[in-house]
């Protein structure tokens, strides 16, 4: 059993990377294996070629610092964990670029997405965490992930490096997800009941 998490700061070691630390020592406690992973400072946006969705590859046709490697090791979790700094009232410019080559490859042909356990968290310097923290809930949302989440809204506040520790409520919110997330992996490893059928859906663009 394992949870991945994407770290979509730019920073090594930020605030970020900090609370992810703390939610990783949760999910190996309780017997989950957690690797986090950070893309490089030049991974390029989706190109809406739609090569991945037309081949059934799952990888982007751009490889480029990491992003094929987080959509393998997507593909292989129990459960992910998307974590991102807020920039100007949304997710990091980077992380934006992943999730969409992420949802493209791996979530919008055959669904390899599809009931994993999904988390969100968010770090931020003073306001945006809810519309930042919603956009990456949103995401899961689509993919038809198993969202869970912790006992309050998943933002940790702190602007330098070291910050977001100071964060009590916040970290404390991110230790819980950690163990909520854990929790549910292990009872979906357990469980005898099958899942319910999936099957295609139809995508329509409105135009008459």
């Amino acid at each position: 059993m394992k949870i991945v998490a994407i770290n979509g700061s730019p920073r090594k070691n930020g605030n970020t990377a900090q609370c992810l630390e703390a939610v990783g020592r949760e999910v190996e406690a309780a017997g989950v294996d957690f690797q986090v992973f950070q893309p490089g400072p030049n991974v390029r946006p989706c190109m809406a070629c739609y090569h991945c969705l037309n081949t059934g590859s799952l990888r982007c046709v751009r490889d480029d610092d990491g992003v094929n490697g987080i959509i393998a090791a997507c593909i292989e979790a129990d459960g992910i964990l998307l974590a991102s700094p807020v920039y100007h009232g949304g997710v990091a410019g980077g992380m934006k670029c992943v999730l969409d080559r992420l949802m493209l490859a791996a979530g919008c042909g055959d669904n390899q997405l599809r009931h994993k356990v999904g988390g969100a968290l968010c770090t931020l310097r003073r306001s945006g965490g809810m519309e930042t923290y919603q956009q990456l809930l949103g995401t899961m949302d689509a993919m038809e992930m198993l969202i869970v989440t912790s006992d309050y809204w998943g933002a940790v506040h702190g602007a330098d490096p070291g910050e977001a520790l100071r964060d009590e409520e916040g970290m404390a919110v991110a230790r819980k997800l950690g163990r909520n997330m854990a929790w549910m992996v292990k009872v979906l490893h357990e469980t005898a009941v099958p899942a319910p059928e999936g099957g295609h859906r139809p995508m329509m663009n409105f135009i008459r």
